[in-house]
């Protein structure tokens, strides 16, 4: 590595064609890369839908789900399996291990439920298994209304149209209505003729689907040619259909009019959509994996826009796009870059007042920062997401460091009287080593977190990549082309001072008082900043990641089980008017279940509060409406549930389960520290239980799974795959045959309802069976084959979730759970604690690796201790600089003192190395320790200033949102400032005990590492010598 140089000086060409290559390979690959908000996890899972409509929550967990998870619990590389449970559906994710293929995953699911499908419900929809392929939320909602159309037309425009052409864009993975209705053919019966004409809803159901529909024929050959035979039976419309006959067995009949209303009409409305009072329709766009939010986004708003000039009556209104909060922390973090990059420049020309020495240590920059594109993107595959951009802009600083420390220290031979060739070759080669070192500093410290395993290790590969690669590109162009620009582009202007002023002599007086002192310096100083270091640690409190102040947030409504649909919507609107009430509010869009709402707001860019201080100011008032659980859903890192705090058990008895998750709400309460803490989702719903008279019901004929089913059709309809359908030109329409809806409000018509008997007549429901009123759960939720409860709580206003969660786990029933029930982290939970452990051990192994780069560079053991105790120091800076700004520990501080681990090794690698260097020249101790103080003091300063102009624009976050930049850029600035401080005068302090610890153990332990030479020399000395 020492003659690189000298050979770059002595042929230019070469490393100029092979930069000019990579900057073209570089712009190209920038431009190429995909913009993304967050990187691609790969994250291989399924999930398994099946559906059975009208059953309960424990019918189905009994007979349906428990199944599924044993069946798909044996397949190899399953890590967890959640289910969740509701009215009609059971949702079973499957996650695999990382790394698992995914397709193979999906096909050995599908195999799982396809073994297993004779043991299932004979009533259940086809079970659906599908790929877990959406990257994270839908990017952009946007809102449909006419006035040119009916509800029922403008659904299936948007399923048909909008979905169609949206989804032909590459990238889009689904396009998702919501709100809106389905277009349907309603026989509505009228149960007191059914009654007379002794029908029931299902034979009316099996009739028409026989009677209904167009079928083969088979093949006939008439006069010679070949014709196929089509059997026509389908209706031309719902007049039509009405004059259907139904047989009642016996030779009679009835026409389906006499005993029903047929119309073509929409299904049963079980959601809403509304913005700004009106009922609208919306629909959500989520891409694929692998794809970019920015690309994905602008080439479906194009196509909308396509859409709006083809459909001038049709208005498209966007309500919420992530898209837009994407592209503002590209921009910013790229300004940041910039900014820092010119600022760096501007410290170096300060320092040098050479602005051909300025312009060389700027080329540094860009040299280094575009060929990393074409690594990121060609090698690795990485995308420009968050982690990689703040990367490249806390990087900006240091890749000139290199430069300047060649560039320093080619002045300063220059300023002895040497000419540019000259200074460039014997400066190149005399500090070669320690600047290939120094950045082998930084490469040790953030390979192994790029190298971390896990999700959180997909996260920080692109963090610790962008920051590896560019720094090992900075090191080819600092050893290559930085001395060769030198030789040739800088003047000599004869013997000068360098390295003096005012400021230095200060610092040599420093210097001169800790060599005499070395023991105070070392022990004193050192011990007391590695003292504060820890309390502060300890006091500071700590988070997984800063809150985010993006231009959204969502209110979740849930209400109590049994309300309906306008009951739900009036509370829902209710809360609108509430959020619509404050100025801060630009956009307020719900979206109505029965039961359940969520509302998705866009709040003005001008607004004067933090997106959190504005929730937690609104929360009381939505607080105040009466009958509803309203509360802001925690954004991206929260527990699973979406509150601040989250609680998991998981157990086989329900009812101790209930019993324990219970009495830990109770203690939750009585947190000062918490708000609303209850069981998310643990509400009884009320139902209508039916028991049939079994030997009644035998004697007649009558099974449990035909009462069921005549119920079920005349209160709900048969499921989709049993219907009639009804053929118009471009698609199937559904007949539903069920009562009306005012029917089913009386509990005497379900009462009466005919059920067919094996006699061929039928007889009244009550007769059959006793029918009384029940409660049951809303939904269960389990994992891994195990009923689980999720216990959740707001934090109050100014503290943060860390601490608190903390607090919550040292709960009596947390520290003694009964046996039978334990706790499970889920979700965020689960990765923060895998990503604390993983960084620890990175963390751990990083300075392992420093350690053997020193080791090797310095060819002695004791010298890198030194090095590694100047690392101790480097966190101090960076927790006071918290504490005066109010920042709190989070994963970007984290991130941060990552940084100053590799900065901080780096200056006083080049201290040391200077040292060792004069002290092998044959210079005494102390006189070489000041020497090299003196020769390094210029470009460990600024170095340091440079990189803290290079992060002053990440740390002030000007512009766009700072939540996650700031707090690294306040670390990394005020652990550098102080650390190098530290490191000017407790290094060389430190290093003089070292080699005093060297020479009196040199002696006692030579026979230990020379292996004896110096004994058996001795030996072997003959007398005529």
């Amino acid at each position: 590595m020492r003659n690189i140089s000298a050979w770059s000086i002595k042929n230019p060409v070469p490393p100029l064609v092979g930069f000019t290559l990579l900057l073209l390979a570089g712009i190209l690959s920038f431009r190429a890369m995909d913009i993304n908000n967050q990187p691609d996890v790969e994250f291989p899972g399924a999930q398994v839908v099946i559906s059975q409509p009208g059953a309960a929550p424990e019918e189905l967990e009994n007979q349906v789900t428990q199944r599924v998870e044993a069946a798909v619990r044996n397949i190899t590389g399953v890590d967890e399996v959640n289910s969740f449970v509701s009215e009609g559906t059971s949702r079973t994710m499957v996650q695999f291990a990382i790394g698992t293929p995914i397709d193979r995953a999906v096909n050995d699911v599908r195999d799982a439920v396809g073994n297993i499908r004779s043991d299932l419900p004979q009533g259940i929809l086809q079970p659906q298994v599908n790929r877990m392929d959406i990257a994270g939320g839908p990017i952009a909602y946007f809102s449909v209304e006419s006035t040119a159309m009916t509800l029922e037309e403008l659904s299936w425009f948007v399923d048909n149209t909008v979905a169609k052409r949206l989804l032909g864009i590459p990238g889009m993975a689904q396009v998702r209505r919501s709100g809106g209705v389905s277009r349907e053919i309603r026989v509505i019966l009228d149960p007191d003729r059914m009654q007379a004409y002794g029908v029931t809803a299902s034979q009316v159901n099996a009739q028409l689907r026989q009677v209904n529909l167009n079928a083969a024929g088979g093949r006939a050959e008439i006069a010679g040619a070949e014709q196929s035979v089509r059997v026509l039976g389908n209706a031309r419309s719902a007049i039509g259909l009405a004059e259907t006959q139904i047989n009642l067995g016996l030779g009679r009949s009835v026409r389906l009019g006499d005993i029903a209303d047929v119309r073509d009409g929409y299904a049963e409305q079980r959601s809403v959509s509304k913005l700004g009072g009106r009922q609208v329709l919306s629909f959500s766009m989520s891409k694929a994996k692998g794809s970019s939010d920015v690309t994905v986004y602008d080439s479906a708003y194009a196509e909308i826009e396509k859409l709006r000039k083809q459909y001038p009556k049709v208005t498209f209104r966007l309500i919420y796009t992530s898209v837009e909060y994407t592209k503002a922390q590209y921009h910013e973090a790229i300004k940041a870059m910039i900014e820092g990059a010119l600022l760096a420049v501007l410290v170096v020309l300060i320092f040098l007042r050479d602005w051909r020495a300025t312009i060389i240590s700027a080329l540094a920059i860009p040299l280094s920062a575009i060929p990393t594109f074409w690594f990121l993107d060609s090698w690795l595959g990485l995308t420009l997401n968050e982690l990689s951009l703040l990367a490249l802009s806390l990087v900006a600083g240091v890749l000139v460091d290199d430069a300047i420390v060649e560039i320093e220290n080619i002045v300063r031979h220059m300023r002895m009287g040497k000419s540019a060739y000259q200074a460039a070759m014997d400066a190149a080669d005399e500090i070669g080593l320690a600047v290939v070192a120094t950045t082998m500093s930084i490469v040790a410290v953030f390979l192994p977190v790029a190298l971390m395993p896990g999700i959180s290790g997909q996260f920080f590969k692109n963090f610790g990549a962008t920051v590896a690669v560019s720094v090992l590109i900075s090191l080819a162009v600092a050893r290559l082309i930085t001395p060769m620009l030198a030789a040739y582009f800088l003047k000599s202007h004869g013997t000068a001072e360098h390295g003096t002023g005012k400021w230095v002599d200060t610092y040599m007086k420093a210097l001169d008082w800790a060599l005499a002192h070395r023991k105070t310096t070392v022990f004193g100083i050192g011990g007391a900043a590695l003292v504060l270091t820890v309390i502060l640690f300890v006091m500071l409190p700590k988070t997984f990641q800063p809150d985010v102040d993006m231009d959204s947030s969502q209110v979740s409504i849930s209400l109590p089980p049994g309300v309906t649909l306008a009951q739900t919507e009036a509370v829902v609107d209710k809360a609108v008017a509430v959020l619509e009430a404050s100025p801060d509010v630009a956009i307020a869009f719900a979206d109505v279940d029965i039961g359940s709402g969520n509302i998705y707001l866009t709040l003005k860019k001008t607004r004067s509060m933090h997106r959190i201080e504005w929730e937690r100011s609104m929360a009381p008032k939505l607080a105040a409406i009466p009958d509803a659980r309203i509360g802001f859903a925690s954004q991206g890192g929260g527990p699973p549930g979406g509150r601040d705090i989250g609680v998991t058990l998981t157990g086989n008895d329900p009812v101790l389960l209930e019993q324990t998750a219970q009495t830990l709400v109770n203690e939750m309460r009585e947190m000062p520290e918490l708000r609303q803490a209850r069981i998310d989702g643990g509400l009884q719903r009320p139902e209508i239980t039916i028991k049939p008279r079994l030997d009644l019901a035998a004697e007649l004929g009558v099974t449990t799974a035909a009462l069921s089913e005549t119920i079920r059709i005349a209160t709900l309809g048969d499921i989709d795959q049993n219907v009639a359908k009804f053929s118009v030109a471009d698609r199937q329409i559904p007949i539903r045959v069920l009562l009306a809806e005012t029917s089913r409000q009386s509990l005497s018509t379900i009462e009466n309802l005919p059920v067919p008997t094996q006699r061929g007549g039928t007889v009244p429901l009550r007769v059959l069976a006793d029918i009384s009123f029940g409660a049951g759960p809303t939904e269960i939720r389990r994992f891994n084959q195990q009923r689980r409860v999720l216990i959740g709580a707001d934090v109050a206003p100014g503290l943060v979730s860390g601490e608190v969660q903390t607090k919550v786990d040292q709960l009596p029933t947390l520290k003694n759970l009964p046996p039978g029930v334990e706790k499970v982290q889920l979700g965020m939970q689960k990765w923060l604690g895998e990503l604390v452990q993983n960084f620890i051990l990175a963390v751990i192994a990083g300075i392992v690796m420093v350690f053997a780069v020193l080791v090797l560079l310095y060819k002695r053991v004791l010298p890198p201790f030194v090095n590694m105790v100047s690392l101790l120091l480097a966190p101090l800076g960076g927790l006071i600089a918290l504490v005066i700004t109010g920042n709190v520990i989070s994963m970007p501080v984290f991130i941060g003192l990552l940084m100053l681990f590799g900065i901080v090794a780096k200056n006083s690698i080049l201290l040391v190395d200077m040292a060792i260097e004069e002290m092998a020249k044959g210079v005494p101790k102390r006189e070489a320790i000041l020497e090299a103080g003196h020769k390094r003091v210029q470009p460990i300063v600024m170095t340091t200033i440079a990189m803290v102009a290079g992060m002053l624009p990440v740390a002030l976050a000007l512009g766009g949102d700072g939540s996650w930049r700031a707090p690294m850029g306040i670390v990394v600035i005020g652990g550098l400032i102080l650390s190098t401080a530290l490191t000017l005068v407790i290094v060389p302090a430190g290093f003089s005990i070292a080699v005093s610890v060297e020479e009196w153990l040199a002696p006692r332990m030579k026979r230990w590492f020379t292996n004896n030479e110096g004994a058996a020399k001795v030996g072997s000395a003959t007398p005529a010598e």
